[in-house]
C-alpha cells in the first residue's frame, strides 16, 4: 500500500534527503573489540557543559555496545574520507571497517580515526528509546580537532561536499 505524496515516511523521507548534513563516524569499544557506524543523525545539545546526541538505529551492531560501554567517538569525516564513510555505512563485521584503517585511542579507549576534522570522545550520560533507534546524550570528555579541510557532507541520498 502507498502512501500519500504529502504524508508518511515516503514524503518525509524526501524532505529529509534535501536537508544537507554532515558525516561522521561513531565509535566504540567492548574488551578488544572496535565497533563503528557512518552516522548523520548527531548534534550538539549544549556548549556548557559540552555535550553532543547521536541518534543509532537498533539495528547496528554498535548500538548495544554503546549501550553497555557508555562511552563513544564522533570523528568528523573529511571530503577525501568518502570511501571511509562508504565502509563504515555497510553491513560487515567489525574487524573488516577497521582493517588497515589508521586510528589511534584517546580517554575512552574507542578509536579515533586519524586524518578526520576533529572527533569528540564522550560519555553516555543518558539515553532513551525514539522509534527504531536509540538516542544517546554523551557528556564530552576530550576533544582533537584536526585537519582543517573541507567537510564531507551527505545530501539527497549521496554523499557531497562544498
Amino acid at each position: 500500500m502507498s502512501e500519500p505524496e504529502g504524508t508518511g515516511s515516503v514524503a518525509f523521507r524526501r524532505l529529509m534527503g534535501r536537508w544537507p548534513t554532515g558525516v561522521a563516524i561513531v565509535t566504540t569499544r567492548e574488551g578488544e573489540q572496535d565497533y563503528g557506524l557512518t552516522v548523520n543523525g548527531l548534534l550538539s545539545v549544549s556548549l556548557h557543559p559540552p555535550s553532543l546526541l547521536v541518534s543509532l538505529g537498533d539495528e547496528a551492531d554498535s548500538t548495544p555496545v554503546v549501550a553497555r560501554s557508555r562511552v563513544f567517538v564522533a570523528n568528523f569525516l573529511t571530503a577525501q574520507q568518502q570511501p571511509i564513510g562508504e565502509r563504515f555505512a555497510r553491513s560487515m563485521p567489525s574487524p573488516e571497517k577497521f582493517r588497515d584503517l589508521p586510528f589511534h585511542r584517546g580517554t575512552t579507549g574507542a578509536a579515533i580515526l586519524d586524518g578526520s576534522l576533529g572527533a569528540l570522545e564522550c560519555r553516555v550520560v543518558s539515553e532513551w528509546r525514539a522509534s527504531d533507534h536509540r538516542l544517546f546524550v554523551g557528556a564530552v570528555v576530550a576533544q582533537e580537532l584536526g585537519e582543517d579541510l573541507a567537510p564531507l557532507l551527505f545530501h539527497r541520498s549521496r554523499y557531497a561536499t562544498l
